[in-house]
């Protein structure tokens, strides 16, 4: 039986803290293949130490709080993020409310008090690029140099690079941004996914043979506009399917949605959650000049994103339950 993915946060009981787990540190948006390096390092040093592991991280992301009025694109909000981080086997996580008492924490401070005294870690894994502590003064070398003196074992990951390009979550939003599909899921280690509810449009496609289930994304996703391969989860099932998003140039130009066209579904889906896998992109959103042709390409569009999805079946996140 799987043990339930544990989240620990700022008002949990220093009693319900196990203690002497093994930490792996991170703000970790996207959970890509850095941060499962960072992770795995944490597993295999739990296991040595017989601890269990935890992922570290920060709510809401640092960027947020030190430029509030910066557009922020996240790859995955605070639950996408703990569904994927309780996928990787990790114990559960630790989700640190980032404020001003947060921001204005010394690095020592955070050592002794948050690591050492509240979560009595024995082990940390970092990236080689991860910082901490008030003007970012805390880094990999100075946990390291820090470790025997506390009694405890560090081990810092290298950069992740794929074709000698380091892996980032920078890069990745770049990836999208271009509808680089293939390289953001070749640098995340699976599909980029959203989430969202379902909710009622204008039922244009309805009529046009094509009935979507619309789900409105965050404001500063970057996304690019245009049609995608895409795999839907409803409940444990998978359903393969095809999507848009943008902003209707051929009806509304309004504002950017997510479409989505479920292959072979028939079924009500308004006020329901879907998670939407990005398998591949088609093309970009085009204006037509009469229904007619936007149903011809509609066409076109489903059959390339069925032979998309016929070439990677399966592919979707591995999520785990938060417990």
């Amino acid at each position: 039986m799987a043990t339930e993915f544990t989240v620990i946060r700022d008002a949990t009981p220093a009693a319900a803290i196990p203690k002497g787990s093994v930490v792996a540190m991170g703000n970790f948006d996207g959970v890509h293949l850095g941060h499962r390096a960072v992770i795995a390092a944490a597993l295999e040093m739990s296991h040595t130490h017989r601890q269990p592991a935890f992922a570290v991280t920060f709510e809401p992301h640092p960027r947020k709080f030190f430029s509030p009025n910066t557009p922020q694109f996240r790859l995955t909000d605070e639950t996408n993020k703990l569904r994927l981080l309780a996928g990787t086997g990790l114990a559960g996580a630790v989700v640190m409310t980032f404020d001003a008492a947060r921001a204005g924490t010394t690095a020592q401070d955070f050592i002794h008090h948050d690591l050492i005294a509240r979560l009595g870690v024995s082990g940390i894994a970092v990236g080689y690029d991860f910082h901490f502590g008030k003007g970012r003064v805390g880094s990999p070398s100075l946990l390291v140099n820090e470790a025997p003196r506390l009694g405890i074992e560090v081990d810092v990951q290298p950069h992740i690079d794929i074709d000698e390009r380091p892996v980032s979550s920078s890069a990745i939003r770049m990836a999208l941004a271009e509808g680089q599909i293939a390289d953001a899921t070749a640098m995340l280690g699976g599909p980029w996914f959203v989430s969202g509810e379902v909710i009622h449009g204008e039922k244009r496609g309805r009529g046009l043979g094509y009935p979507t289930a619309n789900i409105r994304l965050d404001k500063h996703c970057g996304l690019k506009h245009g049609i995608y391969a895409v795999r839907a989860a409803r409940g444990g099932t998978l359903i393969d399917g095809v999507a848009s998003f943008g902003r209707r140039p051929t009806f509304d130009n309004g504002a950017p949605l997510l479409e989505v066209f479920l292959f072979d579904f028939t079924g009500d889906l308004y006020g329901t959650t879907l998670d939407v896998a990005f398998i591949g992109f088609i093309r970009d959103e085009l204006k037509f000049d009469s229904i007619e042709a936007l149903v011809r390409q509609m066409d076109d569009d489903s059959a390339k994103a069925r032979a998309a999805l016929a070439a990677a079946p399966g592919a979707f996140p591995k999520l785990g339950a938060i417990g």
